[in-house]
């Protein structure tokens, strides 16, 4: 259900803005976006996991508020980001 260590490095080397970069917005959406890809699948098996499904929620939450950040001060890496992971169509 979790990101290994190995992907979550992998998106931090793809979405990192400098060389150590752990805590820009486009890294933080990018990991919570692998976690929620993660548990809408374990919802297919697992679909009365109540428990989870609120721990996803607010994923999905904290996801939405870092990229309201982002547009609103970065509108030109908020497009970037949200074509790159494609999450809004």
């Amino acid at each position: 259900m979790s990101v290994t260590a190995e992907k979550k490095q992998e998106i931090i080397t793809d979405n990192a803005q400098s060389k150590g970069d752990t805590g820009s917005p486009e890294v933080q959406v990018a990991i919570l976006t692998e976690r929620i890809r993660n548990l809408t699948e374990h919802f297919k098996d697992h679909h009365k996991d109540n428990h989870s499904r609120r721990g996803l929620l607010m994923m999905v939450n904290k996801r939405r508020s870092l990229l309201a950040y982002l547009k609103k001060t970065d509108v030109a890496r908020y497009n970037s980001l949200i074509q790159k992971l494609g999450l809004r169509k």
